[in-house]
């Protein structure tokens, strides 16, 4: 009976050499509410406890539907995701838009389309709303051309950050200060701004909102439409551009376009974004759904 016991054995650690291991994606966490937001203090532990804002409800969804991959959540600025990458290391973010420079480390694939909480506004203090009253908009919107050729109004925005291609576009052709940030752009850059350090900032009207919440400040700064918000981009996801961030990339590109097939899509967008989604967002939605499920893999 030995030589079966010994059989067993071989065969039992034939199978385990065989098993294909547990892959693993290391995602870049910011806390960045109510897009994205840290459990109790720390990024989350797994994905249990992923938040329900935009992005990180969007991830409870498509990380679902990758069972075979353990998910582990990295606190890491923008720069260190540039450095890891750049140094052959893997990590992947849904809190990066696609630029051409980051095109050169990183891997990029999209998620959803725009929607309205992803319009960039004008921040601004509300004791300076008459100063803003007099400014030229057009649609009843401010347009960020005009206001950098105007000396007199200081704009400040986080260092490492992409606002869509229109409007880096106008800033690299002005000369706008950049702060130098933690894991935290938006809440440095707005202390900032409140402490009148800066006439205006860039954000979103939804970060703005959060920010002032638990600054138990809600009416300190005012979100103002911005022309040339409105071209933001798709929400996208990258991974570092390294052989495992390409096997990361097609399997969260995979998942994207399982979702989009999925018969009972209605659920869980209602999961992600309960009483938030607006009709518009709604119209778009589906018909970028639609399109991925019909659709091959889209990675650049």
């Amino acid at each position: 009976m030995r030589w079966l016991q010994v059989l067993v054995v071989g065969v039992a650690a034939s199978a385990a050499q065989a098993a294909p291991p547990v892959d693993t994606i290391r995602w870049v966490a910011q806390d960045v509410p109510p897009h994205f937001s840290f459990f109790q203090g720390h990024p989350p532990r797994n994905v249990t406890e992923l938040g329900h804002g935009e992005v990180d409800g969007f991830m409870r969804q498509l990380l679902a539907r990758m069972p075979e991959v353990r998910h582990e959540f990295v606190e890491a600025s923008t720069a260190r995701y540039e450095t890891e990458s750049r140094r052959g290391q893997t990590l992947c973010s849904t809190l990066h838009v696609r630029t051409p420079e980051r095109l050169q480390w990183a891997y990029f694939s999209h998620l959803y389309p725009p929607l309205v909480s992803r319009e960039i506004h004008v921040i601004v203090r509300r004791e300076a709303l008459v100063q803003w009253a007099q400014t030229p908009a057009g649609g009843g919107r401010l347009q960020l051309a005009e206001l950098l050729k105007r000396p007199e109004l200081h704009l400040l925005v986080a260092k490492d950050r992409s606002y869509g291609a229109q409007i880096d576009n106008l800033l690299a052709q002005h000369t706008v200060p950049r702060q130098a940030v933690s894991a935290q752009p938006s809440v440095q850059v707005l202390d900032m701004l409140r402490a009148g350090r800066m006439d205006y900032t860039l954000d979103y009207p939804a970060v703005v909102k959060d920010y002032l919440a638990r600054a138990g400040d809600p009416g300190a700064l005012v979100a103002l439409p911005l022309a040339e918000g409105l071209t933001t981009m798709l929400a996208t996801v990258s991974c570092s551009r390294t052989p495992e961030g390409r096997r990361a990339i097609e399997r969260v590109d995979a998942a994207v376009r399982e979702l989009a097939r999925d018969p009972q899509r209605d659920a869980w967008v209602r999961e992600w974004r309960g009483d938030r989604a607006e009709p518009q967002d709604m119209k778009r939605l589906n018909a970028y759904m639609d399109e991925r499920a019909r659709g091959g893999p889209r990675i650049e």
